[in-house]
């Protein structure tokens, strides 16, 4: 991979300062000349506030911004990233945050994403009638490092006040929403710039993905040759019974379509049976 991307210009699609974070990482991973472009909105493609609905996934948000970014540069590198908040798909009561972070080379004809799945979030909203709902609120979500929206309900764009990042701004918004309608709605602030918990998060994908893009094919030696799929079957160490568990990984090169498979990825050979749904169902 040596010689790639040393040297090149990479552009970053972003309005929010991810490249805090991803500046030092690619810079110092790729050897190349990181910069962003001036006046580039990614809102347009989506925003966590609602005022512009997402109309696609977040690889293919991303994607765009990539794209967006290089159309408006003439930079054939570029990265770009796009997260997604809610409920953990397995633990239902927490928030979790993923992030996808894709990298496209024009030049080379690559496309490299990472995605990432963290409960590491202060992401949450709420109803309060008083101030001291709201305070109670804003201490448990890390304010004032960390950005809030206030608004008069939860699915109101309306009087929608974001990157309040001080204590007299809350309160004076916040008593405007409670005299006006009696109650208010407050939520995180999600874009990264407002939002250090989230910016560690990118930069744990970014991680992720660099070690993707500097594994290379061992047949093309394109860079990106990682675990595209994962073969269940590891069988239960008392009954024998298959389990659920990775008997291997595939790795497939999405240049060449050379695979790989990866017995006992873990290294064992069999399953602890509290894994097992016959020993343990």
């Amino acid at each position: 991979m040596k010689g790639i991307f040393e040297g090149r210009r990479l552009v970053i699609a972003t309005k929010h300062q991810k490249e805090q974070v991803l500046r030092p990482l690619l810079e110092e991973g790729l050897k190349v000349k990181v910069f962003v472009p001036e006046n580039l909105d990614t809102d347009l493609l989506g925003t966590f506030s609602g005022e512009v609905q997402r109309k696609e996934d977040p690889l293919s948000t991303a994607r765009k911004k990539c794209e967006l970014a290089m159309e408006m540069t003439g930079c054939d590198l570029a990265i770009a990233s796009e997260g997604s908040f809610g409920s953990h798909p397995e633990a239902f009561f927490l928030p979790a945050n993923e992030e996808w972070l894709v990298f496209l080379d024009h030049k080379k004809g690559l496309e490299i994403y990472a995605r990432h799945l963290s409960m590491e979030t202060n992401f949450g909203g709420m109803e309060f009638q008083s101030l001291e709902e709201l305070t109670a609120f804003s201490q448990k979500v890390l304010f004032p490092s960390h950005g809030l929206i206030l608004r008069p309900g939860a699915e109101r764009i309306d009087e929608l006040v974001k990157g309040i990042t001080d204590q007299k701004s809350l309160e004076e918004c916040a008593a405007f929403l409670l005299k006006k309608y009696g109650k208010g709605y407050v939520e995180t602030d999600m874009r990264a710039f407002l939002n250090p918990t989230r910016m560690k998060v990118i930069a744990e994908t970014a991680a992720k993905l660099l070690e993707k893009i500097q594994c290379c094919c061992p047949s093309c030696s394109s860079p990106g040759f990682a675990v595209t799929a994962m073969v269940a079957g590891l069988p239960c160490e008392w009954c024998g019974t298959l389990t659920r568990s990775p008997l291997a990984y595939e790795k497939t090169c999405s240049h060449c379509s050379f695979t790989e498979r990866i017995l006992h990825p873990h290294d064992k050979s069999t399953e602890d049976p509290m894994y097992c749904d016959r020993c343990n169902p």
